[in-house]
C-alpha cells in the first residue's frame, strides 16, 4: 500500500470519527496552546526586562557594593564603604572615575504634596562622566553646586503621569529624613531649591532614573552625618570583557573580598539564566497536560481498534501487510497531533497577546497612590514573541506525544490475527 494511501485511509478514519477526533485533539491543543502562551510570555517578558536594563546600563561600568551576607560564614557583613574608598578604586590600573553614592529614604515636601522618596548624594560632574544619562532638560547641572541644590528625575515632576507638576526649576523641597538617636525618633529637615530636571531616562537603571533625587556628596555627608555610602559607581577606561574582570578581581582584592563588584553583562547573564530556568519549569507544567491528552490518544485508540476489529481482520485478509496497518493506527495519532498542534499554537499565542493586552490595561491604568502621596507605579509593557524554535519545538513535542502513546494501540492492531478478527463481535 502506498504512502499516499495510507494518509488518506487514515485521514478518512478521522473524518469519519469527527467527536472523537475533536476530543482527542482538544487534548493536544490544550497543551500546545499552554507552552506556547507561557512560553511566548516569558520570552517576551525576558527581552523586555533586558532591553530596558540595558538601556540604564554603561557597558564600561562596575558598581561596588558591600557584601551583604556570607554563604558560609553565617552571618552579615560588618564592612562600610565610605566616601574616601574611591581614592582606593581610583589607583587601580583601568579604572578611569569613580563615584561615591549615598542614598536615604526620606520624606519630601512640595508645599502641596508630600512624597515619600529615595534622595541620594553625589558629586554632580563625576556621575555626569560616569552615567551619561544624567543629563539635564531643563536648567543646569552645575559643576561646582551649592549646598542647597538638587536635581531630580522627569517623573518627580509629574509623578502620577497626569500632567499634575509638582515642582519645576527654581522651586524649594523640604527634604524631611526620620532617624533614631538612642530610644528616640528624630526628624531632621533640608532645604534644597530644584536646579535642574533631568531627560526622561525609562527602563532600570543602576544609575540616574526617573524617580530620583540628587544632592551633593558632601550636603548628604552632613544631612545624613556619616562617611558611609551604599555602593561605588567605577567607570572604566574600556568595555573589554578581560578588563572588566580583571579590574573587578582587582578590586575585591584591594578590600580584601568584603565587597562584590557587579557588572552590567554579569547581571544581564544573570538574569538571562533564571528566565532560562523559569521558562523550562512552565514548560514542565504545561507538558503535563500533554501527558494527559497522550493518555487519552491511548485510551480513545483502544477503544477504536476494538471497534474496527472485523475490519483490520478484513483488510488483514485481503493481503494487507501488519505494518500497513501499523502505519495505518501511527498515521491517524500523527494527523491528531499535528492539527492539535497547529491549532494549539495559534490559540497560545492567541491567548499570550490576549494576556498582554488585559494586564498591560488592568496594571497600567492603575491609579498613584495619591491618599498615601506616592507616585504611581511605571509598569512596563510586554509583548509575548513567538519564535520559529517555539513554533517548532511545540509542534514536535504535540506530534512526538501523540505518536508516542499511539504505539501500543497501534502495535495490538497489527498483530491481529486475520481468522480471531473476522469472528469478533
Amino acid at each position: 500500500m502506498k504512502s499516499r494511501d495510507v494518509f488518506s485511509f487514515s485521514f478518512g478514519a478521522v473524518r469519519l470519527r469527527k467527536m472523537r477526533a475533536g476530543l482527542t485533539i482538544l487534548g493536544i491543543v490544550i497543551g500546545i496552546a499552554a507552552i506556547v502562551a507561557l512560553t511566548s510570555i516569558t520570552t517576551g517578558l525576558q527581552v523586555t526586562i533586558t532591553s530596558e536594563l540595558g538601556a540604564g546600563f554603561s557597558s564600561d561600568t562596575v558598581t561596588v557594593s558591600t557584601q551583604s551576607f556570607r554563604m558560609f560564614g553565617g552571618g552579615t557583613s560588618d564592612f562600610t564603604l565610605l566616601v574616601n574608598d574611591t581614592d582606593t578604586i581610583n589607583e587601580i590600573e583601568g579604572v578611569q572615575t569613580s563615584a561615591a553614592i549615598m542614598s536615604k529614604s526620606v520624606m519630601l515636601d512640595f508645599g502641596s504634596t508630600e512624597l515619600p522618596l529615595s534622595v541620594t548624594g553625589v558629586e554632580y560632574t563625576a556621575y555626569a562622566s560616569i552615567y551619561s544619562s544624567f543629563v539635564a532638560e531643563e536648567g543646569s547641572i552645575p559643576e561646582t553646586p551649592v549646598n542647597n541644590s538638587v536635581v531630580i528625575g522627569s517623573r518627580v515632576t509629574d509623578p502620577w503621569d497626569n500632567g499634575t507638576v509638582i515642582a519645576e526649576v527654581g522651586d524649594t523641597i523640604l527634604i524631611s529624613w526620620t532617624h533614631r538617636v538612642g530610644l528616640e525618633m528624630v526628624e531632621e529637615n533640608y532645604t534644597a531649591e530644584v536646579v535642574a530636571i533631568l531627560e526622561e531616562i525609562g527602563g532600570f537603571s543602576m544609575g540616574p532614573n526617573d524617580l530620583g533625587l540628587y544632592i551633593p556628596l558632601s550636603t548628604a555627608q552632613s544631612f545624613f552625618d556619616t562617611d558611609e555610602v551604599n555602593s561605588i559607581a567605577v567607570q572604566l577606561v574600556s568595555d573589554d570583557e578581560e578588563l572588566i574582570e580583571t579590574v573587578s578581581q582587582a578590586i575585591e582584592d584591594a578590600f580584601d573580598g568584603l565587597v562584590t563588584v557587579t557588572s552590567p553583562t554579569a547581571l544581564l547573564e544573570t538574569m538571562s539564566s533564571v528566565f532560562d530556568i523559569i521558562s523550562l519549569f512552565l514548560i514542565g507544567i504545561a507538558g503535563i497536560s500533554l501527558l494527559v491528552a497522550g493518555i487519552g490518544i491511548m485510551n480513545i485508540m483502544i477503544v477504536s481498534l476494538m471497534e474496527r476489529t472485523r475490519e483490520i481482520g478484513i483488510l488483514k485478509a485481503l493481503g494487507m501487510k501488519s505494518r500497513t496497518v501499523l502505519g495505518i493506527f501511527l498515521t491517524e495519532a500523527l494527523v491528531v497531533g499535528l492539527v492539535g498542534a497547529v491549532v494549539g499554537v495559534v490559540t497560545g499565542y492567541s491567548i499570550a497577546m490576549i494576556f498582554a493586552a488585559f494586564s498591560g490595561g488592568l496594571l497600567g491604568g492603575m491609579p498613584g497612590r495619591e491618599s498615601s502621596g506616592g507616585p504611581s507605579s511605571s509598569l512596563m509593557t510586554i509583548t509575548p514573541i513567538l519564535t520559529m524554535d517555539i513554533i517548532l519545538g511545540a509542534m514536535a513535542f504535540g506530534v512526538l506525544v501523540a505518536v508516542i502513546f499511539a504505539l501500543y494501540p497501534a502495535w495490538r492492531a497489527s498483530k491481529l490475527n486475520p481468522v480471531d478478527a473476522l469472528r469478533y463481535e
